[in-house]
Parts: C-alpha cells; sequence; structure tokens
C-alpha cells in the first residue's frame, strides 16, 4: 500500500463505492484510496443468529461497519422518485446542491448500475395506483402524508452478493481498500487538506499511539451515519464550517403482516410523515420491512441500537418499521448527537445491555413489559435476544407523546396499528452529524476536503447516497482535467 494517492475516501458505504465506480467508468487514471474501518463484504455476518444474542462483535459492528455500509445491511431499498413528480421527497437534498433535473437523471443512472450487478428488476409501488389513492387520501384526514414512490428491495442477503461483485469489480480495476483500517485524524495545513492518519481498528479502539500517515491532496468525507460521532470530533478539531442538525429518535414497530397486507402489496413501503398531537413535531416512518426480523445494531462504545432486516427468501409473519420523531435543538443547547446518545446509554443501562421490547398496551396502562407476558403474547417478538421492559423511563415525555400520538392517527389509517399487543423495541435512533456545510461542488472550507452521503448530512439513504458518490467522482475527475 502506498503513502500518496490523488484522492483519499474516508469510508467504503455506498457513497463511497459508487465515487470509486464512476472514477473506473471516467478511466480517470486517478489513484484512488477507501478508508473502511470494517470488514470486506464477503466477510460481514452477524453470529446472532447462531448465538442467540448479540455478542457485540469486535473491533467493529459486522452489521453497521464494512464495505457497502450500515444500510446495506438491513433491507437493501433504493427509493427511486416519480417521474411526473416535481421534488425529491425522500433521500436528502442532493436536488438542492446540483437541481432537480440533474438529480433524476442521476438516480436512473445509478439504478442502471444496480441493475449491471444484480438487482431484482422489479419494482414495488408502480402498481395499484388506485389502490394507493384511497390509502393517501385516507392519510391526508388525520393530517398525515403518505409519500408513494417506486422502490427496488435488494434484500439483506442479495445485497450481500450484489456488494460483493462491486467490491471485486473495484479491486480488480485498480481501486485500493484498506479493511480494518480507522482514519485516527485528518491532516491539515493552513486550511488546505494533506491527508490522513490511519491505525488498524483493533489498536483504535484500544487507544493505542501507533498510527501512519497517508498522504493526498484530495479528501472525501463519506463516513455514513456510523461516523457521524467521529465527524462532529473532525469538525470541532479543524474548524470545518458546520450548521445545526437533526437527530431522528424513535421505535421500531412490530406487527402482524395481516394487519399491514394492504401496505405491503401496494407499496411495500409506506411512508407516512405527519405532524399531529400537541407538540405538531415531524414523526415518520421509516425503513418498513414486511415479514421481517428485528435486529441490533453496535455502534461507538458498544451502544446498541434497532433496526430492521427483510430478506427475499427467509420470512416471518411480523412486518415492522421505525417511528423517529425529528429533533431539532435551538440556543445553547448543539449536540444532537450527544443527546441521542444518551437517550441510548440509558435505555441499554435500563436493558442491561440489551435492547428493550415493551408492548403497546403496556405503555398505555403505565406498566412495563414482564418476559412472562411477552410469552403470552399474541405477536411473537422476531429479536428474541430483546429484553422485555419499560421504554419510557429513558424516553423524554415529548418524545414519547408524539410516538403515541402517531400511533393513534396510524390506528386509523391502518385498522389494527394501534393494537395492544403491538410491539415497540428501542432505541432506534438515527445519528446525522452537524449539517457540514458545503458548496455545490460538495467542498467544505478546507481547500481540497469534501462530504457526501449520509454522515455529513446530505443524504439519506442507499439511492442517493450512491448518488452523491457518483458525482463526486464526476467533480473530481473535471478538476483532475484542469
Amino acid at each position: 500500500m502506498e503513502n500518496s494517492y490523488d484522492v483519499i475516501v474516508v469510508g467504503a458505504g455506498p457513497s463511497a463505492v459508487f465515487l470509486a465506480y464512476e472514477m473506473i467508468e471516467k478511466n480517470s487514471n486517478m489513484k484512488v484510496l477507501l478508508i473502511e474501518q470494517g470488514k470486506s463484504v464477503d466477510k460481514r455476518y452477524c453470529p446472532i443468529e447462531k448465538t442467540g444474542k448479540c455478542v457485540k462483535c469486535k473491533p467493529m459492528c459486522n452489521i453497521t461497519c464494512g464495505f457497502s455500509g450500515a444500510g446495506a445491511f438491513s433491507d437493501g431499498k433504493l427509493s427511486l422518485y416519480n417521474k411526473e413528480d416535481d421534488d425529491i421527497y425522500v433521500g436528502g437534498v442532493l436536488q438542492e446542491y446540483i437541481g432537480l433535473e440533474e438529480t433524476q437523471k442521476l438516480i436512473d443512472y445509478t439504478d442502471d448500475i444496480y441493475l449491471k450487478f444484480g438487482a431484482d428488476k422489479h419494482l414495488e409501488g408502480v402498481e395499484h395506483k388506485d389502490e394507493i389513492k384511497k390509502i393517501c387520501d385516507k392519510a391526508k384526514k388525520e393530517n398525515i402524508t403518505l409519500i408513494n414512490i417506486p422502490i427496488r428491495h435488494l434484500g439483506t442477503e442479495k445485497s450481500h452478493e450484489l456488494y460483493l461483485k462491486i467490491q471485486n469489480y473495484l479491486l480488480q480495476n485498480g481501486i485500493d481498500i484498506m479493511f480494518e483500517t480507522t482514519v485516527r485524524d485528518l491532516i491539515t495545513e493552513n486550511g488546505e487538506i494533506k491527508g490522513v492518519k490511519v491505525q488498524n481498528s483493533n489498536d483504535y479502539i484500544n487507544n493505542k499511539e501507533e498510527y501512519k500517515s497517508i498522504y493526498a491532496d484530495k479528501v472525501v468525507l463519506a463516513v455514513g451515519r456510523k461516523g457521524a460521532n467521529w465527524l462532529v470530533e473532525m469538525c470541532e478539531k479543524h474548524n470545518i464550517d458546520t450548521q445545526p442538525g437533526t437527530v431522528d429518535i424513535g421505535v421500531r414497530y412490530e406487527l402482524p403482516d395481516k394487519v399491514m397486507e394492504k401496505i405491503n402489496k401496494y407499496m411495500y413501503e409506506g411512508k407516512f410523515i405527519g405532524r399531529v398531537g400537541k407538540y405538531k413535531d415531524k414523526v415518520r416512518t421509516f425503513c418498513q420491512n414486511p415479514s421481517g426480523f428485528v435486529a441490533p445494531e453496535v455502534y461507538d462504545e458498544d451502544l446498541t441500537l434497532v433496526n430492521g432486516h427483510s430478506y427475499k427468501e427467509k420470512k416471518s409473519t411480523n412486518t415492522n418499521l421505525a417511528i423517529l420523531v425529528s429533533h431539532n435543538f435551538n440556543y445553547p443547547f448543539n449536540k444532537p448527537i450527544d443527546y441521542g446518545r444518551n437517550v441510548a446509554k440509558n435505555l441499554n443501562e435500563l436493558g442491561g445491555g440489551k435492547i428493550i421490547v415493551q408492548r403497546l398496551g403496556d405503555i398505555y396502562r403505565g406498566k412495563r413489559t414482564w418476559k412472562e407476558e411477552l410469552e403470552s403474547n399474541s405477536i411473537v417478538p422476531t429479536l428474541k435476544a430483546a429484553e422485555a421492559g419499560d421504554l419510557t423511563f429513558a424516553f423524554g415525555y415529548r418524545t414519547m407523546t408524539n410516538i403515541l400520538d402517531f400511533i393513534q392517527s396510524l390506528d386509523k389509517i391502518i385498522e389494527g396499528f394501534g393494537a395492544p399487543d403491538n410491539l415497540l423495541y428501542g432505541p432506534e435512533i438515527k445519528f446525522y452529524s452537524n449539517k457540514i456545510k458545503i458548496t455545490n461542488d460538495f467542498e467544505t472550507n478546507i481547500k481540497g476536503l469534501y462530504s457526501i452521503g449520509d454522515g455529513g448530512g446530505m443524504t439519506r439513504g442507499l439511492m442517493m447516497a450512491s448518488c452523491s458518490g457518483v458525482q463526486m467522482a464526476r467533480i473530481l475527475v473535471d478538476l483532475y482535467k484542469k
């Protein structure tokens, strides 16, 4: 491995992967290095299916870290767009930098790449227009918006296969990748990027001092949500300009497939967004998994969060989805990530280091859920390792009220959505760094330092993160030619 490159990319999630892919397609002749603190995609697997519990893999969680990132190892959904729409409703704000038309072209281009490497050609949500409209109209009466866009479902296990093909393609075409390597620090001088300091991920978590420097005139931060905390530290240390960000805090909600039958059939994933109840905060559903499985994922300092998976072949009889409340803080507090981490730490302690699960009816009755009650519950939890308990001890009153008000509103749209045996798992938290201020060419105030993907607040989700990587590559190639 050399110590000098034209471009260094921090992270190997979708934004980084598609940046590298586009560099090859453009025949750039630029020397590109991806640095990933997790493992190669062929070595990523979660032991929980064999052990029955989260073993908190070291040095990094195989679900949140590694080639293709965390999102690709959940359920693998690509959110597209409706051609008749005049906006991009999900996935971030890439269109604010490059325009709506260019963003749509980029989604089409990126979608073709996914198809080239084996993505399912079938699109969810493009049929049953009349039935979907009826649900949309019903939602509007409750002041909730149902966003209907085409979805390409990769599936958790099929995502592995697809990204392995891409990983091999990159390596075979001259892209260097350092796995199980953590970027300890950035190297900056007089407001310019010079490179990065790296060390083995095991050494990093054990706080060892040894590191080596790798140099480049262009460094791209593509760390994803897993790296949001690290990114905050880098911004503070190197005076990278940011603006206040958002942290989404909520639960993973599990209920019978039969309740969600119409949504699952007509759309596969229903994206409900509303401001209901007395606070009128933004609450949304996210990452719906028909016949799916609830799963834990581990972040820095063994912080355990909950997520959901859905497979192409392996099925349960439950649907799970996230219910997330957006938290935006005002002066004098501006540490949304710290706030979210404290909520998660408290819940982890209450659950003895495990995810907590609670019946909805028990929350209304003001009591915790006990293991014996869960065993006789009509809905069998798909996350067997979850600890029965009480989420309300750690969620703020405003957060919990928002979640319950939203469930009650959705129950008027989807009969059975608010049934007392439905399960809430916590915490589910989506960390985003304080949004990094970037130009339309994605450059920060540090010359030669760029930011793309979810971690810096530009995108949210596989497709838009991938698109940001393609666009970043095109920008870098144009600069290189000059």
